[in-house]
């Protein structure tokens, strides 16, 4: 393992509490959101108050965050349950990783049900692109996140790459940590869930040893997140058609935004599947195209793993039989269910506002790409 200092990245320790929630309540913006989230000058003071008595990261999250969490759950789905963590060892550290739907809540969510099973809590990968704001990088520190670098030159990404793949191993194979990064950098927009093969080449980079070994001691576990109704949904497919036709713009409001309508909106039913360890027996790699292979056939075990533990909802197969005008898998919702999705395709005609024929077509497919990943992908 190399040598390296990962301060610039790493999350905040337990001596850096006290201080780091010191300067989070002195931000004005933060007591904002306190006011936004609260509502009540009272009960912020309160939170303002419990905030200060806290001194360890595993105190922050196993009471203030947990109850925030659970208060969120109730307030903005219709439940949250969980298939498949029963069966990991909860001695071991594991390398979890999920589609990608929802900014905040989908590595928040994780760690929440992973605390509920007795579980230490994951270290979370974000993107330095949504610490545009001190209290935004102090909370997420504080809640055991790590920096991915992406806005730099080639040569300063592929430096940065590696270290985040050393601070990665490390976790795992060294302090016993867990970890929680996306299949994809950026959230899934059109409902094409994919690993990208980056992440696996990005991981491998502080591999000493056999392609095989390499990954099969970050014990990895794909995780398949669906939410009944998709976070920001008509969000992302605006942002998607305004890249597609306009070319890459600033994003900072726009993920600030997506950050709070993700949390505040309604989701519905929400479903977590954790889904087995992957082992691999590839033998020793001759030159870069084998290794490229490798690492494309476990891009495709991790999907074949999400894509089986998807839960399906009602919305789901309504907009594969209305994408296809077939009625394959009408025994899978109601009229009533139907109907009620029909409503948000409207809505999403009238409220994505762009000079182009197919935001229907592409509203579809954010739906119903699940259906198709699960039942007309070939197989592997």
């Amino acid at each position: 393992m190399q040598d390296l200092n990962f301060d610039d990245i790493r999350p905040y320790t337990d001596k850096e509490v006290k201080e780091k929630i010191r300067l989070l309540l002195k931000d004005k913006t933060f007591d904002s959101v306190l006011m936004h989230l609260f509502k009540y000058r009272p009960k912020v003071e309160m939170v303002k108050f419990q905030l200060r008595r806290i001194s360890s990261i595993k105190q922050l999250q196993g009471v203030f965050i947990y109850d925030l969490l659970h208060w969120l759950i109730d307030k903005t789905s219709d439940g949250l349950k969980v298939t498949g963590i029963d069966k990991l060892d909860k001695t071991k550290p594991y390398l979890f990783i999920s589609n990608h739907r929802d900014i905040i809540l989908d590595a928040a969510l994780l760690n929440f049900l992973i605390f509920e099973h007795g579980m230490n809590t994951t270290q979370i990968a974000i993107g330095d692109n949504l610490l545009q704001y001190e209290w935004i990088k102090h909370t997420v520190k504080l809640n055991r996140s790590f920096v991915i670098k992406r806005s730099l030159p080639p040569r300063e990404l592929i430096v940065a790459s590696n270290k985040v793949s050393h601070f990665i191993r490390k976790s795992i194979t060294e302090d016993k940590m867990s970890v929680w990064i996306a299949q994809r950098e950026g959230r899934t927009k059109d409902g094409n869930d994919k690993t990208q093969e980056s992440v696996l080449k990005m991981l491998n980079m502080s591999n000493s040893g056999g392609i095989s070994d390499g990954f099969n001691e970050l014990n990895i576990v794909p995780v398949s997140i669906s939410y009944e109704i998709e976070p920001c949904g008509l969000a992302k497919l605006r942002e998607l058609i305004k890249k597609e036709h306009y070319g890459k713009a600033k994003k900072s409001k726009d993920d600030l935004k997506a950050m709070s309508m993700g949390m505040f909106t309604p989701k519905g039913r929400m479903r977590f599947a954790f889904g087995t360890p992957i082992e691999t027996h590839f033998e020793l790699a001759k030159n870069n195209e084998q290794r490229n292979n490798y690492i494309r056939r476990l891009a495709e075990l991790v999907d074949d793993q999400i894509y089986k533990n998807f839960k399906l909802w009602p919305s789901n197969f309504v907009a594969y039989d209305m994408l296809m005008q077939e009625h394959r898998f009408k025994d899978r919702y109601t009229a009533d269910e139907q109907k009620k999705f029909e409503i948000m395709v409207e809505q999403a005609m009238v409220h994505i506002d762009f000079p182009i024929t197919d935001i229907q077509e592409r509203f579809l497919k954010l739906y119903a790409y699940p259906v198709i990943n699960k039942f007309d992908r070939p197989k592997s």
